[in-house]
């Protein structure tokens, strides 16, 4: 059940999601799907678990910067499978065992990283905050391919008078336009820029209510 109304909210957005449509799915009637979850919200619970299932926890055998980075990465790239999902991320009130795991090694792999309780609350908050807001940035934009990049991006710069807006200008030429180039490639850049932030935070002398324990 979980499986198909994944499956649908992928095809067409959570908004088309229905209990009825889910039964027509599975070949039941909608009432018979209210013997597996109470109600709607525990049907959405149970699908914001299972992206969560889906994602990369960070491993024991890398040092913690590390064991960040490929989190993040399978984190977004889980958020790309299921654009909805970022619409659901504080939904539930009863979160599953996958997201409370999940939950539980973030904030372990920086408490073992000599993160004090406050640092990891704030380096979690940091990089979850980055990659919602990359995937939902990257969820709005109007194109998917190169191409499509290409086209609106010559679009644009048919619109600016480069004497009015001369850096936007500049960077839809200089940048947008170039061979190759992929919005997506922006995310893992940013998301390196918060780790070194967060390496320079954790080895410099900070307040004592932010020091790492020792």
């Amino acid at each position: 059940m979980l499986r198909t109304a994944i499956e649908l909210a992928d095809a067409s957005g959570i908004e088309s999601l229905t209990m009825r449509r889910l039964g027509e799915e599975l070949g039941v009637e909608a009432m018979s799907l209210y013997n597996h979850v109470a109600n709607k919200d525990e049907l959405l619970n149970g699908m914001v678990d299972a992206v969560f299932h889906e994602i990369e926890l960070p491993s024991h055998s890398d040092d913690w910067k590390t064991a960040m980075r490929k989190r993040s990465l399978s984190f977004r790239a889980v958020l790309s499978r299921h654009p909805w999902a970022t619409t659901l991320k504080d939904s539930g009130t009863n979160p599953g065992p996958s997201t409370l795991r999940h939950h539980d090694r973030v904030i372990g792999t920086l408490r073992n990283a000599g993160f004090s309780v406050a640092m990891a609350a704030h380096a979690f908050s940091a990089l979850d905050s980055y990659i919602y807001g990359f995937a939902m940035q990257e969820k709005s934009l109007p194109f998917t391919t190169e191409e499509e990049t290409a086209a609106m991006a010559h679009i644009m710069l048919a619109q600016l008078p480069a004497d009015e807006y001369p850096y936007l200008a500049e960077l839809t030429a200089d940048h947008v336009l170039k061979p190759g180039y992929n919005y997506a490639d922006e995310f893992p850049l940013g998301l390196d820029l918060i780790l070194d932030g967060l390496e320079r935070w954790i080895e410099q002398p900070a307040p004592e209510t932010l020091r790492p324990k020792q």
